[in-house]
């Protein structure tokens, strides 16, 4: 392995079950330049001085229109970019718009008013397990959940739920590069479908709001604009995909750790507070997001030693950063009483995950039920198979031997 292939190495699947032996060889120069062309970012100041500068652009027009990189799961369909891929002025009114009926300061209870409705999710998941010996985390618990959630928080009609469920699996299919050519084209087929329902589902909340968000959003008219109607759909969808497959992989890849280590899982089931700390150490040690794919520089950007030259593509490695041991004392070391623990998990910045309030609430409310209802879960498979896709890393499927399910 060079310099230059680093990136190249990250990406390989080969690698998709343990990259952090690449990463701690990349830290040892924090800034690296790829065969490529781009600018690989690997320590933890440098990245989060990267992701809050002005300097740095999410902006897919900034992009050089040849420039290769994983997917992003935002290609095609004539919409505009959603506010992930914008740049001030343009995202700060769409994401300021999205967060005015989602949270604080003028929705406070929005989420707090679901966990409910979200609980009783979880434990009709579980209950499905009933007199089963084997379950797959992924496909039985993790998976269902956050797509379930995303439609309450869109406010989809429980009978569209079905339909909502398979094209969000199709949608999310084409985040995988093993798909092929195929692969995208159902997915954006599946984009378009989605599209459509949601362009006439935003006008129908429009004239009759009911619950979620889109009914507030259609009639939105607060400080700074509403959105379009295609900029919500936009929206819609990079709700549904981003706090979709990022959950999944919290909470699988929260299980798998504690599985890993038994002794933490032991605790957790008797400090059930433990909870919320533990979901912090996850995000630093296994995060659903391994890095930023697709920002270009707009500026020459003098960084580590090194001048990132204007247009260059710059990929910033969150895993990487979450164990730079310049930050966090034993980094390799899963601790759930780590203090202090300023991960990246979500990113930083203007681009902080907009989702990670409903994230961290799911996984709150779903990983202890998950170990209070099975009983003596045994990994099937260690490594389990991992998803093609190298940015949003976690097990494809999460195979468990259980000896049954608690009442």
């Amino acid at each position: 392995m060079t310099l230059g292939t680093m990136f190249a190495q990250v990406t390989d699947y080969a690698n998709r079950a343990d990259p952090y032996p690449l990463y701690a060889e990349m830290r040892k120069t924090p800034v690296t330049l790829q065969d490529d062309g781009s600018y690989v970012v690997s320590t933890y100041y440098e990245v989060r001085s990267l992701a809050n500068d002005p300097r740095l652009s999410n902006d897919v027009r900034n992009r050089d229109p040849g420039a290769d990189g994983p997917a992003t799961g935002e290609e095609d369909t004539n919409l505009p970019p959603s506010f992930l891929l914008q740049d001030p002025p343009g995202h700060d009114r769409l994401r300021n718009a999205a967060m005015r009926p989602f949270g604080p300061p003028h929705s406070p209870r929005f989420l707090h008013d679901m966990r409910g409705e979200l609980a009783q999710v979880v434990a009709d998941l579980l209950d499905a397990l009933e007199g089963k010996d084997e379950i797959d985390v992924v496909d039985d618990f993790a998976y269902p959940l956050p797509v379930t959630a995303i439609c309450k928080v869109l406010g989809v009609p429980r009978e569209d739920e079905a339909r909502f469920h398979g094209w969000a699996d199709t949608v999310a299919s084409g985040l995988d590069p093993s798909g092929g050519a195929s692969g995208v084209e159902k997915a954006q087929a599946a984009r378009r479908e989605l599209g459509s329902y949601l362009a006439d589902l935003i006008d129908t909340k429009r004239r009759h709001p009911g619950s979620g968000i889109l009914g507030p959003l259609a009639r939105e008219t607060g400080p700074g604009g509403s959105m379009s109607a295609t900029e919500l759909v936009a929206t819609s969808i990079l709700l549904l995909i981003a706090g979709h497959e990022t959950t999944v992989n919290l909470i699988s890849n929260s299980t798998l750790t504690l599985l890993r280590h038994p002794e933490v899982l032991d605790r957790f089931r008797n400090e059930p507070d433990l909870v919320v700390p533990l979901i912090e150490e996850v995000l630093r040690y296994e995060p659903p997001v391994q890095f930023i794919p697709f920002t270009t520089a707009l500026a020459d950007i003098d960084i580590a030693g090194t001048t990132i030259p204007k247009g260059a593509p710059v990929r910033l490695m969150l895993a990487s950063a979450n164990r730079d041991p310049k930050r966090f004392e034993d980094p390799d070391r899963f601790d759930p009483d780590r203090e202090d623990n300023q991960h990246l998990g979500f990113y930083t910045g203007i681009h902080y995950c907009f989702g990670a309030p409903l994230a961290r609430m799911e996984a709150q409310l779903a990983l202890p039920r998950l170990f209070r209802r099975i009983e003596n879960p045994r990994l099937l498979a260690d490594p389990p198979p991992y998803r093609a896709n190298p940015v949003l890393r976690g097990p494809r499927h999460l195979p468990l031997a259980i000896d049954g399910l608690a009442a």
